[in-house]
């Protein structure tokens, strides 16, 4: 659990069945009241954004996503073949998963595969990439 208070640029959490990335965040303390923390959160999933108030010091799941470098393979009609470098274990992902990544991948590229409780949830791909 992590406290609202706690929040910073990047921290994931839980939130109604989701996981969300927090992108913005504001501490406010009007006169009159108690404080709040108002926050922009990205899904990780679709990509969508969510503009979430949050009492101050309220608790929140932490989502902890694991994060594989896998190697891209070769696709196969319209699945595209990852391997981790470290247990040569082989990952088939589909269009869908990997969304606008799918334009910037070559062969032999290593890619970030971010995970949560075992369902693949997004690429990061590196910085730079040559085509």
């Amino acid at each position: 659990m992590i406290s609202s208070n706690d929040f910073r640029n990047g921290v994931t959490i839980e939130l109604d069945g989701a996981v969300f990335t927090v992108i913005e965040f504001q501490h406010v303390k009007p006169g009159k009241g108690s404080a709040f923390v108002r926050t922009k959160l990205r899904n990780v999933k679709t990509g969508g954004v969510v503009e979430r108030t949050f009492n101050a010091g309220e608790k929140v799941p932490r989502a902890h996503i694991e994060r594989k470098d896998m190697q891209y393979l070769y696709a196969s009609g319209d699945e595209y073949s990852f391997m981790d470098n470290d247990t040569f274990e082989q990952v088939a992902l589909t269009r869908q998963e990997l969304g606008d990544a799918l334009n910037f991948l070559k062969e032999n590229m290593v890619i970030g595969l971010m995970q949560f409780q075992g369902v693949t949830i997004g690429v990061d791909l590196p910085n730079s990439v040559v085509l």
